[in-house]
């Protein structure tokens, strides 16, 4: 999975190119897709920095081994992001969450 994977997922599911954020709380990480969206003027980031953005949060999904928990979850939720509420797709890291866990984002 790359940025652009990543972002035609969105666009695909969603019709827009949302922000996406990785977060960590009570020792999960989650995948959110955060209302804010490329198409927007008040969007912060220009398209060149929105895609180097997803290549790296791409690049963290593929690490986890998390590419198809992704992609389903997008896929099959009827959630939508709306202002001040973000679809959180919680990443079951298995074994493997204590190396996860301890880094920062």
């Amino acid at each position: 999975m790359t940025g652009s994977d990543l972002r035609q997922l969105l666009v695909n599911k969603w019709g827009r190119s949302y922000d996406i954020q990785v977060r960590r709380t009570q020792g999960k990480i989650f995948v959110q897709v955060m209302w804010k969206y490329l198409e927007q003027a008040s969007f912060p980031l220009s398209e060149g920095e929105y895609v180097e953005h997803l290549d790296q949060v791409a690049g963290y999904i593929r690490a986890w081994g998390a590419i198809a928990q992704v992609q389903t979850y997008i896929e099959k939720t009827r959630e939508r992001p709306r202002l001040g509420k973000a679809v959180n797709i919680s990443i079951d890291l298995g074994e493997r969450a204590s190396e996860w866990l301890l880094e920062d984002f």
